[in-house]
Parts: structure tokens; C-alpha cells; sequence
């Protein structure tokens, strides 16, 4: 038995005791096999994937009891109203604090529908490798849709990823072994590393920031990395689309409408991912999707607006790394 026989049947068979799960196949988004709840929300293709998902995820970090310890009930019950809510698309990392713990908890019945991405900061192989196995085992599932080299913000960085005994081997070699499906590289500090790293290499997906104070920003994410995603087929999914509730800010947008539609109508946006407070936070949201309607170039200029005296405080995770 090779070592990557060994480490697949590891994980699967981890994967089986810990949850109880049988192995199952990989969503499609024209599968037959599973009787899924109507969908209630639009969809789109996350590109080359050919992966059709609701244009509304989950996110797991960040003002949510996703990501915080001691919060499982209230993590589960967010989870679970999700499920019920017609979301298929849930995303997490290895660094999101209980994250991933939470969200095995719950998604193992449901795996053969639902699209499932996970990251890792690790920049090296061994570190990257070691990473997903723990993902794998936390989310009690033996393969993710999505796995994705996580917050990506320098040169040098992406030098280390691409070098002999960088992380992409590890992601190489995960997917080759069907542990993974598609992977992604995402960012929030500077455009011009994601579009190298899409450039450098045929990532399936980018998630990075697309909100209404991007225009104002002197580096801006939606002229820079969106083009390059476009030409190559791309999946993009938006993050920071609220900015953690700071585009609501006196004089700014009025609200999730606002926020989430001119996210979702830029050109070669296929999905969101944002993460909910509370239930009641997460089916207004779903309720926003559900309605969501393009706008047109008039009604996003005039949000864009909007956020012109608050940009700076809007934009404050461009400085993470």
C-alpha cells in the first residue's frame, strides 16, 4: 500500500467512526440521486466548477457563534435553520476557532447536497497536508468541495506556495487522491497578489472582498481580480459584503439590500458567503437573496456613493495579513 493509499483510507475510515457517516458521492449540480429541498433563492454556476450554487452562503467567521468557543446550541441552531433555508454553500477555515467543529456537528446527513470549503494559511506542504487532515476530521467528512489557500497578501508568499515544497503540492496531491475537489486562493489586502496567483495558476475559485467601498480604495478589488477571474473562467465568491456592518454606518447604505445587491451584480460574481448573529439576522438575509434582482449601472453608482465619506473605516481589513 502506497503512502497516499494510507492516508486516504486514514482519513475515510476517521472520517466513519468519529461521525457515523458513510462515504458519499460529490454534489453535482444536475444530480438526480438526493431529493433536495426546493430552491428558493437564485443560483448560478461557480464557474469552471460547473457547480451550480445559491447565490447566498454561510459564512463561518466573524460576528457569528460560528466562530465562537462555548457557543455549539447556538452555532447548530444557526447551522440546522440554514439547512432548512435552502443554503448549500457553507464556508470555514481551519483558523475560525470551533468552525469547522460546529458545522460536523451537523452537516454529515446532509453532505451529498451541500458544497462545503474549508482553507488553510499554511504556505508549505507538511503544514498544509497536516491542516486538512484536522479539517477533514473536525468537519467529519472525508472529502471538501472547496479548499482554498487562505488570506494570500504578499509576494513572497505566493513565491513559498508555488516553490518545491510549497502548499500547492499538498493541494495537488489531496486532489488527486479525491480529497478535494476544486481549489481556490483568497485575499483581502491586495488585488494585485490574488490576480497574480490566478495568473501563476488554475485556481477554480477566488473569494475575495466585493463591497460598495471597494471603488474608493486605491487599490480596488473589483477592477483588479474580477477581469482576471472572468478570462479564465473563474468561480468568485463575495466576502466582507456587510464590511461587519460598517457600510450601515449614518450616511452609508440603508441596509442588506443595498450591500448584498451590489455585490451580486458585479459582472463575474457568481455567489456570497456572510456569516449571521443570530437566526432571525440569517433569514432576513436569505430572505434579500431570495428577492435579489440585478442593478443596474445607475442604482450601483449611486450605492457606491453612499459609502464615500465611510470607505477608510469600511475597508480596515485591507491592513489584515
Amino acid at each position: 500500500m502506497t503512502e497516499k493509499q494510507t492516508r486516504r483510507n486514514f482519513l475515510m475510515t476517521s472520517a466513519a467512526v468519529t461521525g457515523g457517516i458513510v462515504v458519499t458521492t460529490a454534489l453535482q449540480h444536475n444530480s438526480s440521486h438526493t431529493a433536495a429541498p426546493p430552491v428558493m433563492m437564485p443560483e448560478r454556476i461557480l464557474g469552471r466548477t460547473e457547480v451550480k450554487v445559491p447565490i447566498f452562503g454561510l459564512g463561518g467567521a466573524g460576528q457569528t457563534p460560528l466562530s465562537w468557543e462555548g457557543k455549539q446550541s447556538d452555532a447548530e441552531t444557526i447551522i440546522q435553520k440554514a439547512l432548512e433555508l435552502g443554503i448549500r454553500y457553507f464556508d470555514t477555515a481551519a483558523s475560525y476557532g470551533p468552525s469547522e467543529d460546529y458545522l460536523g456537528k451537523v452537516l454529515p446527513p446532509h453532505r451529498v447536497k451541500i458544497f462545503l470549503a474549508s482553507k488553510t494559511a499554511h504556505r508549505d506542504r507538511d503544514g498544509a497536508w497536516r491542516e486538512l487532515e484536522r479539517s477533514l476530521k473536525r468537519l467529519n467528512t472525508d472529502y471538501l468541495d472547496l479548499w482554498q489557500l487562505h488570506h494570500v497578501s504578499f509576494a513572497e508568499e505566493l513565491d513559498d506556495i508555488f516553490s518545491p515544497s510549497g502548499a500547492i503540492k499538498a493541494v495537488e496531491e489531496a486532489i488527486a487522491q479525491k480529497l478535494v475537489r476544486f481549489s481556490g486562493i483568497t485575499g483581502h489586502r491586495d488585488p494585485e497578489i490574488i490576480a497574480e496567483g490566478l495568473r501563476r495558476y488554475p485556481f477554480q475559485t477566488t473569494l475575495i472582498p466585493v463591497n460598495a467601498a471597494d471603488r474608493h480604495h486605491p487599490h480596488p478589488f473589483i477592477p483588479s481580480v474580477l477581469p482576471v477571474a472572468q478570462a479564465k473562467n473563474v468561480g468568485v465568491i463575495a466576502m466582507k459584503v456587510p464590511a461587519y456592518g460598517r457600510l450601515f454606518k449614518p450616511g452609508g447604505l440603508t441596509g442588506m439590500e443595498q450591500a448584498m445587491g451590489y455585490s451580486l451584480s458585479q459582472r463575474g460574481v457568481h455567489c456570497c458567503v456572510i456569516a449571521a448573529e443570530n437566526v432571525e439576522q440569517l433569514e432576513s438575509n436569505v430572505k434579500i437573496a431570495r428577492a435579489f434582482q440585478p442593478l443596474s449601472e445607475k442604482e450601483l453608482t449611486a450605492i457606491a456613493q453612499r459609502t464615500a465619506s465611510i470607505w477608510e473605516d469600511s475597508t480596515f481589513f485591507r491592513s489584515w495579513t
